[in-house]
């Protein structure tokens, strides 16, 4: 069925983003797996092509791109090269540069926005704690007013681009008294001194990405790093988690997707006991449920993106697709493994590379469980 989610100027768009991959990304796969980074030319040249700042104004060096679809193309095109690759991305650029953006103060705009549309600042999200997970309104990392000045401790893990980054939107407690209300973000700057991070966290998968575990000890900042409102970082949370499940969402279908077809075409290409292994009916059987099952869920995303670009996702819609999207993802790559045999164990092939880095999108931007609390109260359970 031929998608109606992108028009003409998506797909010229399109054709850049994979002539930029093609020529810049795809020869370097093996060494960022290796040194379990994405190295800053990566970032400067996606800027130099203005892939990073879609959503940033013109006026401060961004596209000024009001259309998220344009977001999801190049997600959808990093997804094929590996799951890895859109998650470092989105993070960057459809995950915590919005909340500058959106929030920010013009002087935070200017300090922070044209370095992030070329490359030169990178940016983490600093949300999850190591006794927390989930729960954010449970985190410990505390700020303590100091005459003019906020003083942090605490610490985050698991944050993507941590290793790397130059700016951390920080979620910290401003006011131990009032739960959920007394959270404050706070853009940190890595050279802040009592700023530092451990080492590259050792991952099941996802190894061109640099996940990390961040400290801040002592570390001074004022009223001019606060991002949004005193005590409403957690509102402001909310607010921008349905663009991260989609963004996700939206991920999760293109990367299964494209080891799918691969699939197909080492069903086709396979010999065993006189003939292609896709002849065989089970395999013939479970390819066609496979490729119905992307479909339905591809049409469901391109809905939900449709909706996001017109500034109609909820936030229970967003769970939906976050949900299953990785349910069908994990799903779909394990009948591609199987399919493969014992190749499919291999490191060397790409479809053991994507099942293990699938596993974490069902964890990750809320875990399934937490996803389907949020649509079981919509139900009014």
């Amino acid at each position: 069925m031929k998608r109606d989610l992108y028009d003409e100027d998506h797909e010229a768009f399109r054709a850049s983003v994979k002539q930029w991959i093609d020529r810049s990304v795809l020869p370097d796969t093996d060494k960022h797996i290796a040194d379990k980074a994405l190295p800053r030319e990566f970032w400067t040249e996606a800027g130099a092509n203005g892939f990073l700042g879609l959503s940033i104004p013109e006026e401060y060096g961004g596209a000024g791109a009001e259309d998220f679809r344009f977001n999801a193309v190049i997600n959808e095109e990093l997804a094929k090269v590996g799951a890895a690759y859109p998650t470092c991305f989105g993070i960057h650029s459809d995950i915590t540069v919005p909340y500058i953006v959106e929030l920010g103060t013009e002087e935070q705009k200017q300090r922070w926005l044209p370095g992030a549309a070329s490359g030169e600042i990178l940016t983490a999200i600093g949300m999850t704690e190591p006794s927390g997970g989930s729960d954010l309104a449970a985190l410990r990392t505390t700020a303590v007013r100091d005459g003019d000045e906020w003083v942090i401790n605490g610490s985050k893990t698991f944050i993507t681009n941590g290793y790397s980054c130059d700016l951390v939107i920080t979620a910290v407690r401003t006011d131990p008294e009032r739960g959920a209300k007394g959270i404050t973000l706070f853009g940190i700057e890595a050279t802040k001194e009592g700023f530092s991070r451990g080492r590259k966290l050792d991952k099941v998968g996802m190894e061109e990405s640099d996940t990390a575990e961040l400290f801040f000890e002592n570390v001074r900042v004022s009223d001019a790093e606060i991002i949004g409102e005193l005590n409403m970082g957690f509102i402001h949370m909310m607010q921008k988690l349905p663009q991260e499940r989609i963004i996700c969402s939206v991920a999760n279908i293109a990367h299964a997707k494209q080891i799918l077809v691969e699939t197909l075409q080492y069903a086709k290409d396979r010999k065993a006991f006189g003939q292609s292994i896709g002849n065989f009916q089970h395999n013939k059987f479970l390819l066609a449920e496979l490729f119905t099952q992307i479909e339905v869920a591809e049409a469901y995303i391109d809905k939900c993106v449709a909706a996001h670009a017109a500034g109609e996702l909820t936030a229970v819609e967003a769970a939906k697709a976050k949900w299953w999207s990785s349910q069908v993802q994990s799903e779909v790559l394990d009948h591609c493994v199987q399919i493969h045999g014992g190749y499919g164990f291999m490191n060397e092939y790409r479809v053991a590379r994507a099942w293990r880095d699938a596993r974490v999108t069902k964890i990750w931007a809320g875990s399934n469980e937490i996803m389907k609390e949020l649509i079981g109260r919509d139900l009014g359970l």
